[in-house]
């Protein structure tokens, strides 16, 4: 079966080897791997899947996805391998494993966190069943014998007709955390993870009117004003959006995201923080309305088909690079929250859980988890310097939020092998 390649577009044009556009989520169980269950369910798992079992294929000039017979490739290593090569049989998708950790990668324009968590949820079933010698619950799960229906398959942005046309917004420059700190990109970029206590969390979001992402956006926005009180630039967060229901499609595996902009202005900043995090609410609420959402889409669909109409592939490049350098210039940093994962009854076996992704642009990117009683947060920035994330953890403090800094790390992604670029 073939696939358009639709709303994948412009990541396939943005990835870079130093900079590729893969999901990574990293599981650390409660015990040491046994990698033959590893692989008996990833085989398991894929047969769930057939829409992930593709090779990228270049079909009069246009790329598509066509059906991958291949095996998935499963590595005994953390690195994982180069998507799309001859190491991973082709694949857009990989696993690995190491010890009592598990790995997924996926090209990010083949899905998104909600697409990778579905995965994810059903290789937990199949694994942890063998695994421990236990019937886990089912529901809620996609499982193999499922029917799989026809909004799974379809992209329903590039077969959507009357959206709504977005009124022309000139956002203004917001504030570059790389420019105001005088920090240079690296050429690795660094992953601080937090953990902090989900039920704690949570309470703290009901005393304040903040949710997990609202909240975490607001204490970034203060964290960054109180490093730079005398900034022209306007302080904007970026909050990814699931555009799925407002499409209609809550079943599609693509990649459908949105953004939601919180900005943090200057008659905000005095306020108490109860009535910080009603103001960002409020802009979450007034940006998520499906109207607003199709709009999002629309604007979205409209860059996607300014791709397309590009006749080679340096032309793309061209275009989603600037797309690139844009994001750079009206957004200060970007907060991604897919929801409380659910793995059922799985989730008992999870210590740990990281959810890594290569930023837009130079950009810091702070990508949150809730899993088994915590939300982690992995704080992407395209530096090693603790700057921002020591003014971020100073506001937990300040506000009585309990963490743990778990480790740094470097930000470790696998690279796609582009056709345009062997």
């Amino acid at each position: 079966m073939e696939q358009n390649i639709f709303t994948g577009i412009r990541q396939l044009y943005s990835s870079r080897r130093d900079s590729p556009t893969v999901i990574r989520i990293r599981i650390r169980m409660r015990d040491l791997i046994d990698p033959e269950i590893l692989r008996s369910s990833v085989e398991t798992t894929m047969l769930r899947y057939p829409y992930f079992c593709v090779e990228l294929r270049n079909k009069n000039g246009r790329y598509v996805f066509i059906d991958n017979k291949r095996p998935v490739v499963i590595t005994a290593s953390l690195h994982g391998v180069e998507l799309n090569s001859e190491d991973s049989n082709y694949h857009m998708i990989a696993f690995s494993y190491q010890d009592d950790r598990i790995e997924l990668d996926v090209f990010h324009g083949l899905t998104d966190g909600t697409g990778a968590y579905e995965v994810i949820r059903t290789l937990l079933y199949y694994y942890c069943s063998k695994r421990y010698g236990m019937k886990l619950n089912g529901e809620g799960i996609r499982l193999v014998g499922d029917e799989i229906s026809p909004e799974e398959w379809a992209d329903p942005v590039e077969y959507s007709s009357d959206l709504p046309t977005p009124a022309r917004v000139d956002l203004s420059n917001a504030l570059n955390l790389i420019e105001m700190s005088g920090l240079s990109p690296e050429s690795g970029k660094s992953v601080y993870s937090i953990a902090v206590p989900e039920s704690e969390f949570m309470q703290f979001n009901v005393g304040n009117d903040g949710s997990p992402g609202t909240m975490i956006a607001l204490f970034l926005s203060r964290a960054i004003a109180k490093l730079y009180p005398d900034a022209k630039d306007l302080i904007r967060i970026a909050l990814c959006v699931n555009q799925r229901n407002a499409l209609g499609s809550p079943k599609a595996h693509h990649s459908l995201v949105g953004g939601v902009m919180l900005e943090y202005k200057d008659k905000l900043k005095n306020w108490p923080l109860d009535r910080q995090a009603t103001a960002y609410r409020g802009m979450v609420f007034a940006q998520t309305t499906d109207e607003v959402v199709l709009e999002g889409v629309n604007t979205q669909k409209g860059v996607t088909q300014l791709l397309l109409s590009k006749e080679t592939d340096q032309e793309r490049m061209e275009v989603a690079g600037y797309i690139g350098r844009l994001s750079n210039r009206v957004v200060t940093a970007t907060v991604s929250y897919v929801g409380k994962a659910d793995f059922k009854e799985a989730e008992r076996f999870i210590r740990d859980f990281r959810s890594w992704t290569s930023p837009s642009g130079n950009l810091p990117l702070i990508e949150m988890s809730a899993v088994n009683g915590r939300f982690v947060l992995d704080i992407i920035q395209p530096f090693s310097d603790p700057v921002y994330v020591n003014a971020f953890l100073k506001e937990l403090d300040d506000n009585g939020i309990t963490y743990d800094l778990q480790d740094e790390q470097k930000l470790d992604l696998p690279n796609i092998k582009l056709p345009w670029s062997e």
